[in-house]
């Protein structure tokens, strides 16, 4: 097993390089992606390599971009459009609710969406609103369209690639404050399907479910509770839409208890559909209402503010004393 260490940055980008020697069909499009790399430089490289008909910089004009991508999926090409950041998103959401997520069904199948939308997202750069949100429930909620999250370098090389084989349209969520962090990459063997999630850590008293940044958050918070007796069992959601439910029905029925942790509002977001689905199908199961410990419901604040609006392992740990609670 060829195993190597990698930051996440440097995976999604060996990641694309294996898609497009794979499949000649795989094109890079967007705003300095090319003879810049990307602002995370995500793409650096792929340009002098693969040339500028596969690796395109693109207008500063989302909507033009993906656009442009729907055309090229109905011909058979398979574009990654890299939007810059996740707030830039916004004048591309007609494009994608209307067309990237309905071509497939109004066409009666006979042309693939086969294309991928990668998002930087979620916060931790000290950067501003539109460029540290958190959008994946707008695009979750969109019938047609699929939204998956990588927290570390494995799945982020693994991903990228099964995202972009995927017929359908996939919104790649990629947590921004990760992007420079190492971990180990298998370059054999892909660790699970795309829309599983992942058991990170095995518990027995209280189930905790996240995605992208928060992961880290949520297992510190988890050693933190171990030293004081209580057993958080960490599971990864991985794919925001669909969920992999079965895995998180099968945890919260061991624990009875469930936490949901995001970085966007809790207000009709991702982390209120895992704690409404799992308090339906495991109502029997349960020992404590559960509970999201999510951003605020105000836009996303100034640098100094930004660690109070995030989820802190101090926030957890109060949500799991709530619940043990009771």
């Amino acid at each position: 097993m060829a195993t190597t260490t990698m930051t996440m940055a440097k995976a999604l980008n060996e990641g694309l390089r294996r898609a497009m020697e794979k499949n000649k069909k795989v094109l890079l499009m967007g705003e300095d992606i090319g003879k810049l790399g990307g602002v995370f430089r995500i793409t650096d490289g792929l340009q002098k390599d693969f040339g500028e008909d596969r690796v395109i910089d693109a207008p500063l004009a989302e909507s033009a971009i993906v656009g442009t991508a729907v055309g090229l999926a109905i011909r058979g090409y398979r574009t990654v459009v890299e939007i810059q950041f996740d707030g830039f998103v916004y004048p591309a959401f007609d494009q994608i609710v209307s067309q990237v997520a309905k071509l497939h069904k109004r066409s009666d199948g006979v042309y693939n969406m086969g294309l991928v939308i990668r998002l930087p997202f979620q916060g931790g750069i000290g950067a501003i609103e539109h460029h540290s949100e958190s959008p994946e429930a707008y695009f979750a909620q969109t019938a047609g369209l699929r939204v998956v999250s990588c927290s570390n370098a494995n799945d982020a090389y693994w991903m990228i690639q099964q995202s972009i084989e995927h017929d359908d349209p996939i919104i790649f969520c990629e947590p921004m404050s990760r992007y420079w962090e190492k971990g180990e990459v298998d370059l054999d063997n892909a660790p699970q399907g795309l829309f599983d999630a992942a058991v990170r850590r095995e518990g027995s008293d209280v189930t905790v479910v996240g995605y992208g940044a928060s992961l880290k958050t949520i297992l510190r918070a988890a050693a933190t509770a171990e030293g004081e007796g209580v057993s958080l069992e960490v599971i990864d959601a991985r794919s925001l839409a669909p969920l992999d439910l079965d895995t998180m029905i099968t945890s919260v029925q061991k624990t009875g208890r469930l936490i949901a942790v995001q970085e966007s509002p809790h207000t009709a977001s991702v982390g209120s559909e895992i704690v409404a689905e799992l308090s339906e199908r495991c109502f029997y199961s349960l020992r404590a209402p559960g509970i999201r410990v999510s951003g605020y419901h105000v836009p996303y604040p100034p640098t100094r503010l930004e660690e109070d609006y995030r989820p802190t392992v101090d926030r957890i740990l109060d949500a799991v004393d709530r619940v043990m609670g009771f």
